[in-house]
C-alpha cells in the first residue's frame, strides 16, 4: 500500500476551500462586474486603480498551481490589504490610503547589468512575456508576524531567463521606485532611498522565487506593492521588495535596504528561523494577523525543502538567518 507522507507546508484536505466553491466565488465577482474592476479593500484603491486604467485586470484571475499549497487557511483580504509594511509611505502599518498616490501605469522596468542585452519594458509588456499563475505562499514578517498570501505572478527564474544573465553575474540586485512627490515616506534624509534587496543567482532561480503581479484573483493593490514586487516565503518579509522598476545582474554582492541601515538586526540572507532570535525579540512563534492565534515558527517558514540546499558549503560566517 503507498503511503503518502504529507508536506509539512501542505494544506490538509479537510482545511482547504473546496474548488467548486472557489470557482463559484469567482464567477460571481465576474458576473457583478468586480473582476474587471479588480476591486480593493479600500474604496480609495478602487478609484485610484481605475483612474490608472489598469490593463492587466483582465489577466486575472489565473490559474493556481497545485505545487504550492498551505498548511493554514489563507489570510482575509480585508486583513491582508490594511496591514502592511510600506516605509515608502509611512511607518505605521496602515499605509494603504497613502499608497493610493503611487501612479501604477505608466511603470517602466529596466533589466542592465551583465546581460546579454540591457533592455526596458512597460510593465504590460513584461507580463505579456511571462506566464501567469496563482501560488498559496506564507509570508513571515521579521517583526514575528505571518499571512498566507495567494499571490498571482511568474517565477523570477523567467525574468532571469529574458535577461540572458553573462556567466559572470553571480547576484541579481533590485530597486524600487523613487518619487518623493508621491512617496511622504522617502522625504527626509533619515533612509537611504530608494530600496534595495539582493539574490544570489542560485536564489533567484530557485523555484520558489516568484514575482507577483496580483493577488486574490485581481492586480495587486499598491499597499502591497504594485504593480510588481518580489515574493520569496523562505525570507523574512522585507526581503520581498515592493514595487520594483529595476533589475541588474553584478558580480558583486548587494547591500540592501536594512542591511545598510542597520547591519547587526538585518543581513542580506535573512532566512527565517525559529532557532535563531532577532537581537530584540525572539521568532521561535508567530502572530496570523486576523486569528489573534500564535503558531510555532519553522525553519526556512517551512520551506526547506525547496531551499536548504541554496546554503550548504558557505563560510560559517555568513550570518543566514538575519
Amino acid at each position: 500500500m503507498l503511503v503518502r507522507t504529507r508536506k509539512g507546508w501542505e494544506l490538509p484536505e479537510s482545511a482547504a476551500t473546496p474548488e467548486s466553491v472557489f470557482l463559484n466565488r469567482r464567477s460571481l465577482l465576474r458576473a457583478a462586474g468586480f473582476a474587471g474592476l479588480g476591486v480593493a479593500t479600500h474604496p480609495a484603491a478602487v478609484l485610484a486603480q481605475a483612474k490608472d486604467g489598469d490593463p492587466s485586470t483582465k489577466l486575472y484571475p489565473a490559474k493556481q498551481n497545485p505545487k504550492f499549497v498551505l498548511d493554514r487557511p489563507v489570510t482575509e483580504e480585508k486583513y491582508s490589504t490594511t496591514y502592511n509594511n510600506f516605509y515608502e509611505f509611512g511607518t505605521s502599518k496602515y499605509v494603504a490610503d497613502a499608497a493610493q498616490k503611487l501612479p501604477i501605469r505608466p511603470w517602466a522596468v529596466k533589466i542592465d547589468g551583465m546581460v546579454a542585452k540591457p533592455m526596458t519594458l512597460g510593465i504590460d509588456d513584461l507580463l505579456a512575456k511571462m506566464p501567469l499563475e496563482e501560488r498559496l505562499y506564507r509570508h513571515r514578517c521579521v517583526e514575528a508576524w505571518s499571512m498566507s498570501v495567494p499571490w498571482t505572478g511568474f517565477p523570477l527564474a523567467e525574468l532571469v531567463k529574458l535577461a540572458q544573465p553573462k556567466p559572470e553575474a553571480k547576484y541579481l540586485r533590485m530597486e524600487t521606485f523613487k518619487d518623493e512627490k508621491v512617496a511622504n515616506g522617502q522625504r527626509g534624509g533619515f533612509y537611504n532611498w530608494p530600496y534595495v534587496e539582493g539574490l544570489t543567482m542560485a536564489e533567484a532561480t530557485n523555484d520558489l522565487a516568484f514575482m507577483a503581479t496580483g493577488v486574490y484573483g485581481k492586480p495587486l493593490p499598491k499597499q502591497m506593492g504594485a504593480p510588481l514586487r518580489l515574493a520569496v516565503p523562505w525570507k523574512y518579509g522585507f526581503k520581498s521588495i515592493k514595487s520594483v522598476v529595476r533589475f541588474s545582474f553584478t558580480d558583486k554582492r548587494p547591500v540592501s535596504f536594512w542591511e545598510e541601515l542597520q547591519s547587526s538586526e538585518y543581513g542580506f540572507w535573512a532566512n527565517v528561523n525559529p532557532d535563531v532570535p532577532h537581537p530584540r525579540w525572539s521568532q521561535t512563534d508567530e502572530e496570523v494577523i486576523g486569528t489573534n492565534k500564535r503558531v510555532p515558527t519553522l525553519l526556512f517558514n517551512g520551506y526547506g525543502e525547496f531551499v536548504a540546499g541554496l546554503y550548504k558549503g558557505l563560510p560559517a560566517t555568513e550570518k543566514l538567518y538575519m
